[in-house]
Protein backbone atom coordinates (compact mmCIF):
# COMPACT_ATOMS: atom_id res chain seq x y z
CA UNK A 1 0.00 0.00 0.00
CA UNK A 2 1.13 3.54 -0.62
CA UNK A 3 -0.30 5.29 2.45
CA UNK A 4 1.58 5.60 5.72
CA UNK A 5 -0.92 6.93 8.24
CA UNK A 6 -0.68 5.95 11.94
CA UNK A 7 -1.41 2.27 12.52
CA UNK A 8 -1.64 2.22 16.32
CA UNK A 9 -2.11 4.42 19.36
CA UNK A 10 -0.43 3.72 22.71
CA UNK A 11 -2.11 4.89 25.90
CA UNK A 12 -1.47 4.25 29.58
CA UNK A 13 -4.25 3.16 31.95
CA UNK A 14 -4.58 1.89 35.52
CA UNK A 15 -4.66 -1.66 34.15
CA UNK A 16 -1.48 -1.27 32.07
CA UNK A 17 -0.36 0.01 28.69
CA UNK A 18 -2.85 -0.40 25.86
CA UNK A 19 -2.20 -0.50 22.12
CA UNK A 20 -5.25 0.36 20.02
CA UNK A 21 -4.75 -0.60 16.39
CA UNK A 22 -6.11 2.14 14.11
CA UNK A 23 -5.53 0.34 10.82
CA UNK A 24 -7.50 -2.61 9.49
CA UNK A 25 -4.70 -5.01 8.76
CA UNK A 26 -0.95 -4.68 8.23
CA UNK A 27 0.61 -2.08 5.95
CA UNK A 28 3.88 -2.08 4.04
CA UNK A 29 5.26 1.14 2.59
CA UNK A 30 8.02 1.09 -0.03
CA UNK A 31 10.61 3.73 0.90
CA UNK A 32 13.00 3.38 -2.03
CA UNK A 33 13.28 1.57 -5.35
CA UNK A 34 16.32 -0.38 -4.21
CA UNK A 35 15.97 -4.15 -4.65
CA UNK A 36 17.08 -6.50 -1.90
CA UNK A 37 19.62 -9.02 -3.29
CA UNK A 38 18.32 -12.58 -3.42
CA UNK A 39 19.95 -14.85 -0.85
CA UNK A 40 18.14 -17.65 0.91
CA UNK A 41 19.10 -17.89 4.57
CA UNK A 42 19.53 -21.63 5.09
CA UNK A 43 19.41 -23.76 8.22
CA UNK A 44 23.13 -24.42 7.68
CA UNK A 45 23.78 -20.68 7.81
CA UNK A 46 21.85 -20.45 11.06
CA UNK A 47 23.83 -23.36 12.54
CA UNK A 48 27.08 -21.52 11.73
CA UNK A 49 25.79 -18.03 12.57
CA UNK A 50 27.70 -17.66 15.82
CA UNK A 51 31.02 -18.09 14.01
CA UNK A 52 30.19 -15.95 10.95
CA UNK A 53 31.72 -12.44 11.15
CA UNK A 54 29.78 -11.20 8.09
CA UNK A 55 26.27 -11.59 9.48
CA UNK A 56 24.05 -11.31 12.54
CA UNK A 57 21.25 -13.75 11.74
CA UNK A 58 19.43 -14.06 15.06
CA UNK A 59 18.85 -12.20 18.29
CA UNK A 60 21.88 -13.57 20.15
CA UNK A 61 23.98 -13.98 16.94
CA UNK A 62 23.94 -17.78 17.29
CA UNK A 63 21.78 -20.43 18.91
CA UNK A 64 24.01 -20.38 22.01
CA UNK A 65 22.99 -16.73 22.72
CA UNK A 66 26.59 -15.70 23.35
CA UNK A 67 26.26 -12.33 21.57
CA UNK A 68 29.90 -12.73 20.48
CA UNK A 69 31.31 -11.76 17.08
CA UNK A 70 34.44 -13.14 15.42
CA UNK A 71 34.79 -9.95 13.33
CA UNK A 72 38.23 -8.59 14.19
CA UNK A 73 38.77 -5.22 12.50
CA UNK A 74 37.91 -3.24 15.64
CA UNK A 75 40.59 -3.87 18.25
CA UNK A 76 41.65 -2.46 21.56
CA UNK A 77 44.46 -0.51 19.91
CA UNK A 78 42.22 1.15 17.28
CA UNK A 79 38.75 1.31 18.82
CA UNK A 80 39.31 5.01 19.52
CA UNK A 81 39.04 5.48 15.72
CA UNK A 82 35.54 3.98 15.61
CA UNK A 83 33.25 6.62 14.10
CA UNK A 84 29.56 7.15 13.38
CA UNK A 85 28.79 5.92 9.83
CA UNK A 86 25.10 6.91 9.74
CA UNK A 87 21.90 7.12 11.73
CA UNK A 88 18.30 6.24 10.91
CA UNK A 89 15.64 8.19 12.76
CA UNK A 90 12.43 6.21 13.27
CA UNK A 91 8.95 7.74 13.25
CA UNK A 92 8.28 6.15 16.64
CA UNK A 93 10.07 7.23 19.81
CA UNK A 94 10.21 5.38 23.10
CA UNK A 95 10.96 1.74 23.73
CA UNK A 96 13.81 0.97 21.32
CA UNK A 97 15.10 -2.25 22.95
CA UNK A 98 15.72 -4.50 19.96
CA UNK A 99 18.72 -6.08 18.25
CA UNK A 100 18.79 -5.78 14.44
CA UNK A 101 19.41 -8.78 12.17
CA UNK A 102 21.86 -8.42 9.24
CA UNK A 103 21.79 -10.77 6.22
CA UNK A 104 25.20 -10.87 4.43
CA UNK A 105 24.18 -10.07 0.85
CA UNK A 106 25.72 -7.39 -1.39
CA UNK A 107 24.84 -4.95 0.07
CA UNK A 108 24.06 -6.44 3.49
CA UNK A 109 20.45 -5.88 4.57
CA UNK A 110 19.50 -4.94 8.11
CA UNK A 111 16.08 -5.77 9.58
CA UNK A 112 15.23 -3.53 12.53
CA UNK A 113 12.16 -3.57 14.79
CA UNK A 114 10.60 -1.40 17.45
CA UNK A 115 7.20 -1.16 19.07
CA UNK A 116 4.42 -1.21 18.39
CA UNK A 117 4.87 -3.78 15.60
CA UNK A 118 7.19 -1.89 13.22
CA UNK A 119 9.78 -3.62 11.01
CA UNK A 120 12.19 -1.98 8.56
CA UNK A 121 14.46 -3.28 5.82
CA UNK A 122 17.55 -1.07 5.64
CA UNK A 123 20.57 -1.02 3.34
CA UNK A 124 23.19 -1.74 6.01
CA UNK A 125 25.90 0.15 4.08
CA UNK A 126 24.06 3.39 3.43
CA UNK A 127 21.28 3.47 6.02
CA UNK A 128 18.63 3.87 3.31
CA UNK A 129 15.26 2.47 4.40
CA UNK A 130 13.93 0.16 1.67
CA UNK A 131 10.53 -0.70 3.11
CA UNK A 132 8.61 -0.33 6.37
CA UNK A 133 6.05 -2.85 7.64
CA UNK A 134 3.57 -1.99 10.38
CA UNK A 135 1.46 -4.64 12.03
CA UNK A 136 -2.25 -4.33 12.78
CA UNK A 137 -4.85 -7.12 13.06
CA UNK A 138 -7.38 -7.43 10.23
CA UNK A 139 -10.83 -8.91 9.70
CA UNK A 140 -9.37 -12.42 9.85
CA UNK A 141 -8.69 -12.04 13.57
CA UNK A 142 -11.45 -9.83 15.00
CA UNK A 143 -11.17 -11.47 18.43
CA UNK A 144 -7.79 -9.85 19.03
CA UNK A 145 -8.73 -7.02 21.36
CA UNK A 146 -6.48 -3.99 21.89
CA UNK A 147 -3.22 -5.35 23.29
CA UNK A 148 -2.68 -4.68 27.00
CA UNK A 149 0.56 -5.31 28.81
CA UNK A 150 2.49 -4.13 31.83
CA UNK A 151 5.86 -2.89 30.70
CA UNK A 152 6.28 -0.99 27.43
CA UNK A 153 5.42 -1.25 23.72
CA UNK A 154 8.54 -3.23 22.86
CA UNK A 155 9.65 -5.39 19.97
CA UNK A 156 13.13 -6.89 20.33
CA UNK A 157 13.76 -8.36 16.89
CA UNK A 158 13.02 -10.96 14.21
CA UNK A 159 14.03 -14.44 13.13
CA UNK A 160 14.92 -15.20 9.50
CA UNK A 161 14.89 -18.35 7.34
CA UNK A 162 14.85 -18.65 3.55
CA UNK A 163 13.13 -15.56 2.18
CA UNK A 164 10.95 -15.00 5.26
CA UNK A 165 11.12 -12.97 8.46
CA UNK A 166 9.21 -13.99 11.59
CA UNK A 167 8.12 -11.41 14.15
CA UNK A 168 6.04 -11.51 17.33
CA UNK A 169 3.45 -8.78 17.93
CA UNK A 170 2.09 -7.13 21.06
CA UNK A 171 -1.24 -8.92 20.66
CA UNK A 172 0.50 -12.31 21.09
CA UNK A 173 0.68 -13.17 17.39
CA UNK A 174 3.44 -14.31 15.04
CA UNK A 175 3.58 -12.90 11.53
CA UNK A 176 5.58 -14.20 8.55
CA UNK A 177 6.84 -11.44 6.25
CA UNK A 178 8.50 -11.68 2.84
CA UNK A 179 11.93 -10.20 3.47
CA UNK A 180 12.23 -8.83 -0.07
CA UNK A 181 8.88 -7.07 -0.32
CA UNK A 182 7.82 -6.56 3.29
CA UNK A 183 4.43 -8.15 2.59
CA UNK A 184 2.80 -10.27 5.29
CA UNK A 185 2.50 -13.96 4.28
CA UNK A 186 0.61 -15.49 7.20
CA UNK A 187 -0.54 -14.75 10.72
CA UNK A 188 -0.65 -17.08 13.74
CA UNK A 189 -2.60 -16.32 16.92
CA UNK A 190 -0.59 -17.83 19.78
CA UNK A 191 -2.98 -16.84 22.58
CA UNK A 192 -5.96 -14.54 23.26
CA UNK A 193 -5.02 -10.95 23.96
CA UNK A 194 -8.40 -10.71 25.66
CA UNK A 195 -7.08 -13.03 28.37
CA UNK A 196 -3.94 -11.01 29.06
CA UNK A 197 -1.37 -12.54 26.69
CA UNK A 198 1.17 -10.41 24.82
CA UNK A 199 4.56 -10.82 23.09
CA UNK A 200 7.67 -8.62 22.85
CA UNK A 201 10.65 -10.94 22.26
CA UNK A 202 12.57 -12.00 19.16
CA UNK A 203 11.61 -15.57 18.17
CA UNK A 204 14.08 -18.29 17.13
CA UNK A 205 13.81 -20.54 14.05
CA UNK A 206 15.25 -24.04 14.31
CA UNK A 207 14.73 -27.22 12.27
CA UNK A 208 11.66 -25.93 10.44
CA UNK A 209 9.90 -24.50 13.49
CA UNK A 210 9.56 -21.15 15.22
CA UNK A 211 10.31 -21.59 18.91
CA UNK A 212 7.90 -19.28 20.67
CA UNK A 213 6.83 -18.43 24.19
CA UNK A 214 4.29 -16.38 26.08
CA UNK A 215 4.13 -13.12 28.02
CA UNK A 216 1.54 -11.57 30.30
CA UNK A 217 2.75 -12.76 33.70
CA UNK A 218 1.03 -9.84 35.45
CA UNK A 219 -2.40 -10.74 33.98
CA UNK A 220 -3.25 -14.19 35.29
CA UNK A 221 -2.23 -16.08 32.15
CA UNK A 222 -0.87 -19.62 31.96
CA UNK A 223 2.65 -19.67 30.50
CA UNK A 224 3.75 -21.98 27.70
CA UNK A 225 6.48 -22.78 25.18
CA UNK A 226 5.56 -23.98 21.71
CA UNK A 227 6.82 -24.82 18.22
CA UNK A 228 5.13 -23.36 15.13
CA UNK A 229 5.70 -24.63 11.58
CA UNK A 230 7.59 -22.03 9.51
CA UNK A 231 5.67 -22.86 6.29
CA UNK A 232 2.10 -23.23 7.46
CA UNK A 233 2.02 -21.22 10.66
CA UNK A 234 0.43 -24.19 12.44
CA UNK A 235 1.35 -25.30 15.94
CA UNK A 236 3.40 -28.50 16.23
CA UNK A 237 3.46 -28.78 20.03
CA UNK A 238 2.85 -26.74 23.16
CA UNK A 239 4.16 -27.36 26.69
CA UNK A 240 2.52 -25.61 29.63
CA UNK A 241 4.81 -24.13 32.28
CA UNK A 242 2.24 -24.58 35.07
CA UNK A 243 1.74 -28.39 34.93
CA UNK A 244 -1.63 -29.14 36.49
CA UNK A 245 -0.40 -32.29 38.24
CA UNK A 246 2.39 -30.40 40.02
CA UNK A 247 0.51 -27.29 41.16
CA UNK A 248 -1.83 -27.33 44.16
CA UNK A 249 -5.54 -26.83 43.65
CA UNK A 250 -6.52 -24.55 40.77
CA UNK A 251 -3.49 -22.26 41.12
CA UNK A 252 -2.11 -23.57 37.80
CA UNK A 253 -4.91 -21.84 35.89
CA UNK A 254 -3.51 -18.34 36.44
CA UNK A 255 -0.01 -19.34 37.51
CA UNK A 256 1.85 -17.27 34.86
CA UNK A 257 5.40 -18.76 34.57
CA UNK A 258 5.73 -17.19 31.15
CA UNK A 259 8.70 -17.44 28.78
CA UNK A 260 8.98 -13.82 27.66
CA UNK A 261 12.51 -13.62 26.28
CA UNK A 262 14.34 -15.41 23.46
CA UNK A 263 15.04 -19.14 23.67
CA UNK A 264 18.52 -20.74 23.53
CA UNK A 265 19.10 -23.89 21.43
CA UNK A 266 21.65 -26.74 21.43
CA UNK A 267 21.37 -28.21 17.89
CA UNK A 268 23.71 -31.11 18.74
CA UNK A 269 21.33 -32.40 21.41
CA UNK A 270 18.05 -31.03 20.00
CA UNK A 271 17.43 -29.25 23.28
CA UNK A 272 16.16 -25.76 23.97
CA UNK A 273 16.80 -23.81 27.14
CA UNK A 274 14.08 -21.36 28.17
CA UNK A 275 14.02 -18.69 30.84
CA UNK A 276 10.74 -18.79 32.78
CA UNK A 277 9.25 -15.84 34.63
CA UNK A 278 7.40 -15.19 37.86
CA UNK A 279 4.45 -17.21 39.15
CA UNK A 280 1.09 -15.46 39.43
CA UNK A 281 0.01 -13.59 41.39
CA UNK A 282 3.38 -11.87 41.72
CA UNK A 283 3.52 -10.90 45.41
CA UNK A 284 0.96 -13.04 47.23
CA UNK A 285 2.30 -16.57 47.15
CA UNK A 286 -0.15 -17.76 49.81
CA UNK A 287 -2.78 -18.45 47.12
CA UNK A 288 -0.39 -20.74 45.20
CA UNK A 289 1.13 -23.16 47.76
CA UNK A 290 4.16 -25.24 46.94
CA UNK A 291 7.27 -24.48 44.87
CA UNK A 292 5.27 -23.40 41.77
CA UNK A 293 7.19 -25.70 39.45
CA UNK A 294 8.98 -24.19 36.39
CA UNK A 295 8.42 -20.59 37.50
CA UNK A 296 11.64 -18.56 37.95
CA UNK A 297 13.55 -21.40 36.29
CA UNK A 298 15.80 -22.38 33.44
CA UNK A 299 13.92 -25.22 31.72
CA UNK A 300 15.36 -27.63 29.12
CA UNK A 301 12.91 -29.09 26.57
CA UNK A 302 13.25 -31.52 23.67
CA UNK A 303 12.87 -29.44 20.48
CA UNK A 304 11.01 -32.23 18.63
CA UNK A 305 8.42 -33.15 21.28
CA UNK A 306 8.41 -30.30 23.79
CA UNK A 307 9.04 -32.78 26.62
CA UNK A 308 10.71 -31.27 29.68
CA UNK A 309 14.15 -32.83 30.21
CA UNK A 310 15.15 -30.91 33.36
CA UNK A 311 14.69 -27.61 35.15
CA UNK A 312 16.61 -25.54 37.66
CA UNK A 313 14.52 -23.24 39.84
CA UNK A 314 16.25 -20.10 41.07
CA UNK A 315 13.40 -18.95 43.36
CA UNK A 316 10.84 -21.54 44.55
CA UNK A 317 7.52 -20.04 45.71
CA UNK A 318 8.45 -16.50 44.66
CA UNK A 319 6.99 -13.48 46.50
CA UNK A 320 9.24 -10.82 44.90
CA UNK A 321 8.77 -11.07 41.09
CA UNK A 322 12.29 -12.45 40.60
CA UNK A 323 11.84 -13.97 37.13
CA UNK A 324 14.49 -15.94 35.32
CA UNK A 325 14.09 -13.45 32.50
CA UNK A 326 17.26 -13.11 30.42
CA UNK A 327 18.17 -15.71 27.75
CA UNK A 328 20.41 -18.53 29.06
CA UNK A 329 23.90 -18.75 27.51
CA UNK A 330 25.35 -22.06 26.27
CA UNK A 331 29.14 -22.64 26.21
CA UNK A 332 31.85 -25.21 26.96
CA UNK A 333 34.52 -25.09 29.66
CA UNK A 334 36.35 -27.27 32.14
CA UNK A 335 34.55 -28.07 35.38
CA UNK A 336 35.75 -30.60 37.95
CA UNK A 337 38.61 -31.58 35.67
CA UNK A 338 36.42 -32.40 32.65
CA UNK A 339 35.38 -30.39 29.60
CA UNK A 340 31.62 -29.97 29.82
CA UNK A 341 28.79 -28.31 27.97
CA UNK A 342 27.32 -25.70 30.31
CA UNK A 343 24.34 -23.35 30.61
CA UNK A 344 24.81 -20.14 32.54
CA UNK A 345 22.10 -17.72 33.60
CA UNK A 346 22.30 -14.42 35.50
CA UNK A 347 19.12 -14.05 37.55
CA UNK A 348 17.03 -11.21 38.88
CA UNK A 349 18.27 -12.58 42.20
CA UNK A 350 21.64 -10.88 41.54
CA UNK A 351 23.62 -14.10 41.21
CA UNK A 352 24.80 -16.02 38.16
CA UNK A 353 24.05 -19.76 38.01
CA UNK A 354 26.27 -22.31 36.23
CA UNK A 355 24.39 -25.46 35.20
CA UNK A 356 25.26 -28.74 33.49
CA UNK A 357 23.61 -28.56 30.06
CA UNK A 358 22.74 -32.26 30.13
CA UNK A 359 20.92 -32.52 33.45
CA UNK A 360 20.65 -29.04 35.03
CA UNK A 361 23.02 -29.81 37.90
CA UNK A 362 24.18 -26.63 39.68
CA UNK A 363 27.96 -26.27 39.66
CA UNK A 364 28.39 -22.70 40.86
CA UNK A 365 26.38 -19.75 42.13
CA UNK A 366 28.45 -16.62 41.63
CA UNK A 367 29.29 -13.86 44.04
CA UNK A 368 26.72 -11.08 43.98
CA UNK A 369 26.83 -8.75 40.96
CA UNK A 370 24.47 -6.23 42.58
CA UNK A 371 23.63 -5.33 46.16
CA UNK A 372 21.54 -7.56 48.43
CA UNK A 373 19.53 -6.26 51.36
CA UNK A 374 16.89 -8.01 53.49
CA UNK A 375 16.59 -10.67 50.79
CA UNK A 376 13.85 -13.27 51.39
CA UNK A 377 11.93 -10.97 53.78
CA UNK A 378 8.26 -11.56 53.02
CA UNK A 379 5.92 -8.75 51.93
CA UNK A 380 3.70 -7.35 54.67
CA UNK A 381 0.17 -5.88 54.64
CA UNK A 382 1.44 -2.36 53.94
CA UNK A 383 4.47 -1.05 52.09
CA UNK A 384 5.62 0.80 55.20
CA UNK A 385 5.72 -2.45 57.21
CA UNK A 386 8.00 -4.19 54.71
CA UNK A 387 11.72 -3.37 54.89
CA UNK A 388 13.56 -2.18 51.83
CA UNK A 389 14.61 -5.26 49.86
CA UNK A 390 17.37 -5.66 47.28
CA UNK A 391 17.33 -6.74 44.53
CA UNK A 392 14.14 -4.87 43.68
CA UNK A 393 11.21 -6.32 41.78
CA UNK A 394 13.13 -5.31 38.62
CA UNK A 395 16.18 -7.38 39.60
CA UNK A 396 19.18 -8.04 39.42
CA UNK A 397 19.59 -9.03 35.81
CA UNK A 398 16.30 -8.22 34.10
CA UNK A 399 15.62 -9.08 30.43
CA UNK A 400 19.05 -7.63 29.54
CA UNK A 401 20.84 -10.28 27.45
CA UNK A 402 24.37 -11.02 28.65
CA UNK A 403 27.28 -11.60 26.28
CA UNK A 404 29.93 -14.29 26.72
CA UNK A 405 33.51 -14.20 25.44
CA UNK A 406 35.26 -17.53 24.80
CA UNK A 407 38.50 -15.51 24.76
CA UNK A 408 38.21 -14.29 28.35
CA UNK A 409 35.78 -16.88 29.67
CA UNK A 410 33.72 -14.06 31.20
CA UNK A 411 29.99 -13.32 31.10
CA UNK A 412 29.10 -9.61 30.80
CA UNK A 413 25.99 -8.78 32.81
CA UNK A 414 24.03 -5.59 33.34
CA UNK A 415 22.02 -5.41 36.56
CA UNK A 416 19.45 -3.15 38.17
CA UNK A 417 20.61 -1.97 41.61
CA UNK A 418 17.95 -0.25 43.70
CA UNK A 419 15.53 -1.30 46.45
CA UNK A 420 11.84 -2.23 46.55
CA UNK A 421 9.17 -2.49 49.18
CA UNK A 422 6.39 -5.05 48.71
CA UNK A 423 2.81 -5.28 49.97
CA UNK A 424 0.48 -8.27 49.68
CA UNK A 425 -3.29 -7.92 49.34
CA UNK A 426 -6.13 -10.35 49.67
CA UNK A 427 -6.71 -12.10 46.35
CA UNK A 428 -10.37 -12.22 45.43
CA UNK A 429 -12.03 -13.19 42.18
CA UNK A 430 -9.85 -11.87 39.39
CA UNK A 431 -11.00 -10.65 35.99
CA UNK A 432 -9.05 -9.40 33.00
CA UNK A 433 -8.02 -6.62 32.29
CA UNK A 434 -7.08 -5.98 35.92
CA UNK A 435 -3.54 -7.01 36.74
CA UNK A 436 -3.18 -10.17 38.81
CA UNK A 437 -0.46 -8.99 41.22
CA UNK A 438 -1.80 -10.03 44.61
CA UNK A 439 -0.47 -6.77 46.03
CA UNK A 440 1.90 -4.05 44.98
CA UNK A 441 5.49 -2.92 45.15
CA UNK A 442 7.46 0.27 44.84
CA UNK A 443 11.01 0.94 43.73
CA UNK A 444 13.29 3.74 44.84
CA UNK A 445 13.67 6.38 43.51
CA UNK A 446 11.88 6.08 40.17
CA UNK A 447 8.37 5.52 41.54
CA UNK A 448 6.46 6.85 44.55
CA UNK A 449 8.35 5.57 47.56
CA UNK A 450 7.34 5.46 51.22
CA UNK A 451 10.14 6.79 53.38
CA UNK A 452 13.83 7.44 52.92
CA UNK A 453 16.10 5.20 50.91
CA UNK A 454 18.05 2.61 52.90
CA UNK A 455 21.45 3.83 54.07
CA UNK A 456 23.00 0.56 52.90
CA UNK A 457 22.19 1.34 49.25
CA UNK A 458 25.10 2.90 47.38
CA UNK A 459 22.78 5.09 45.23
CA UNK A 460 24.03 3.49 42.01
CA UNK A 461 21.01 2.32 39.97
CA UNK A 462 22.85 0.09 37.48
CA UNK A 463 25.97 -2.09 37.54
CA UNK A 464 27.78 -3.63 34.57
CA UNK A 465 29.91 -6.65 35.54
CA UNK A 466 32.32 -9.19 34.13
CA UNK A 467 31.57 -12.49 35.87
CA UNK A 468 33.60 -15.69 35.61
CA UNK A 469 30.75 -18.22 35.48
CA UNK A 470 33.00 -21.19 36.34
CA UNK A 471 34.70 -19.75 39.42
CA UNK A 472 31.83 -17.45 40.36
CA UNK A 473 34.18 -14.48 40.75
CA UNK A 474 33.06 -10.97 39.81
CA UNK A 475 36.15 -9.82 37.91
CA UNK A 476 35.37 -6.15 37.32
CA UNK A 477 32.43 -3.73 37.51
CA UNK A 478 31.36 -0.25 36.44
CA UNK A 479 28.48 1.42 38.30
CA UNK A 480 26.08 4.12 37.09
CA UNK A 481 23.77 6.44 39.03
CA UNK A 482 21.12 6.31 36.26
CA UNK A 483 18.70 3.51 35.51
CA UNK A 484 20.01 1.38 32.59
CA UNK A 485 18.76 -1.67 30.74
CA UNK A 486 19.78 -3.50 27.57
CA UNK A 487 22.41 -6.09 26.75
CA UNK A 488 26.01 -6.25 25.62
CA UNK A 489 28.18 -7.41 22.71
CA UNK A 490 31.60 -9.06 23.01
CA UNK A 491 34.21 -9.43 20.28
CA UNK A 492 37.06 -11.80 19.43
CA UNK A 493 39.41 -8.83 19.92
CA UNK A 494 38.48 -8.61 23.61
CA UNK A 495 36.15 -5.63 23.44
CA UNK A 496 32.73 -5.46 25.08
CA UNK A 497 30.14 -2.87 24.06
CA UNK A 498 27.10 -1.73 26.01
CA UNK A 499 25.03 1.39 26.67
CA UNK A 500 23.56 3.10 29.71
CA UNK A 501 20.69 5.31 30.77
CA UNK A 502 22.75 8.50 30.53
CA UNK A 503 23.06 7.93 26.76
CA UNK A 504 26.63 6.63 26.75
CA UNK A 505 27.55 3.83 24.34
CA UNK A 506 30.82 2.39 25.65
CA UNK A 507 33.57 0.01 24.53
CA UNK A 508 35.34 -1.72 27.42
CA UNK A 509 38.47 -3.81 27.52
CA UNK A 510 36.84 -7.21 28.09
CA UNK A 511 39.61 -8.38 30.40
CA UNK A 512 40.19 -5.34 32.58
CA UNK A 513 37.02 -3.23 32.34
CA UNK A 514 38.95 -0.17 31.20
CA UNK A 515 36.93 2.28 29.12
CA UNK A 516 38.52 2.53 25.68
CA UNK A 517 35.89 4.48 23.69
CA UNK A 518 32.44 6.01 24.08
CA UNK A 519 29.80 7.90 22.13
CA UNK A 520 27.22 10.21 23.69
CA UNK A 521 23.57 9.99 22.55
CA UNK A 522 20.73 12.36 23.38
CA UNK A 523 18.63 9.38 24.51
CA UNK A 524 19.14 6.44 26.85
CA UNK A 525 20.88 3.44 25.29
CA UNK A 526 18.93 0.49 26.65
CA UNK A 527 19.00 -1.72 23.57
CA UNK A 528 21.44 -4.54 22.82
CA UNK A 529 24.25 -3.91 20.28
CA UNK A 530 25.39 -6.16 17.42
CA UNK A 531 28.16 -6.22 14.81
CA UNK A 532 29.09 -7.50 11.35
CA UNK A 533 31.95 -7.31 8.83
CA UNK A 534 31.34 -6.20 5.23
CA UNK A 535 34.09 -7.72 3.03
CA UNK A 536 33.26 -5.53 0.00
CA UNK A 537 33.85 -2.41 2.09
CA UNK A 538 36.59 -3.82 4.30
CA UNK A 539 34.73 -2.44 7.34
CA UNK A 540 33.43 -3.76 10.60
CA UNK A 541 30.18 -2.19 11.74
CA UNK A 542 28.58 -1.93 15.19
CA UNK A 543 24.91 -1.00 15.51
CA UNK A 544 22.78 -0.03 18.48
CA UNK A 545 19.44 1.70 19.07
CA UNK A 546 19.07 4.71 21.35
CA UNK A 547 15.62 5.38 22.71
CA UNK A 548 14.76 4.49 26.25
CA UNK A 549 13.86 1.10 27.58
CA UNK A 550 11.42 -0.08 30.23
CA UNK A 551 9.08 1.82 32.52
CA UNK A 552 11.82 3.83 34.21
CA UNK A 553 13.80 5.03 31.20
CA UNK A 554 15.84 8.18 31.68
CA UNK A 555 15.27 9.65 28.21
CA UNK A 556 13.35 8.35 25.20
CA UNK A 557 14.45 8.74 21.61
CA UNK A 558 14.26 7.23 18.14
CA UNK A 559 17.77 6.64 16.74
CA UNK A 560 19.34 3.63 15.06
CA UNK A 561 23.08 4.33 15.05
CA UNK A 562 25.69 2.47 13.01
CA UNK A 563 29.42 2.91 13.67
CA UNK A 564 32.26 1.63 11.47
CA UNK A 565 36.01 1.15 11.22
CA UNK A 566 37.96 0.29 8.07
CA UNK A 567 40.76 -2.26 7.84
Amino acid sequence: MSTDRPHAKVRHTDEGTVVEYLADGPRTVRRSQQEIPELDVTQEMLLDAGEDPESWLMYGHGYAQQRYTTADVIRRRNVEDLSLEYTVETEESGRHEGTPVVVPSDPPIMYQTNGPGTLRAIDARSGEVIWTYRYAPDDNNPEQRPAIYCCGSNNRGVAVLGDTLYMTTLDASIVAIDRYTGQQQWWYDSAPTGEGYSATWAPVVYDGYILNGSAGGEYGVRGFIEAVDVESGERAWRTWMTPRSQWIGDSWRNGAATNWMTITVDPEENLLYANIGNPGPDVNAAVRPGPNVYSDSVVALDTESGDVEWYFQEVPHDWWDWDASTPPVLFEDEVDGENRKLVTHPGKTGWNYLLDAADGRLYERSREFCQHLNMWNLPQETLEDTPWIMPSADGGSEWNPASYSPRTGYLYVKAMNYPSRFQWDEVGEWEYPSQYLGGSFTVYPAMDDPGEAPVEWNQQQAIFSAVDPVSGEVVWQEQWPEYAMGGSLSTATQLTFTGNGAGEFIAFDSGTGDRLWSHQFDASVNASPMSWYDPAEGKQYVAVQAGGGGLRSVQDGNTIAVFSLSE
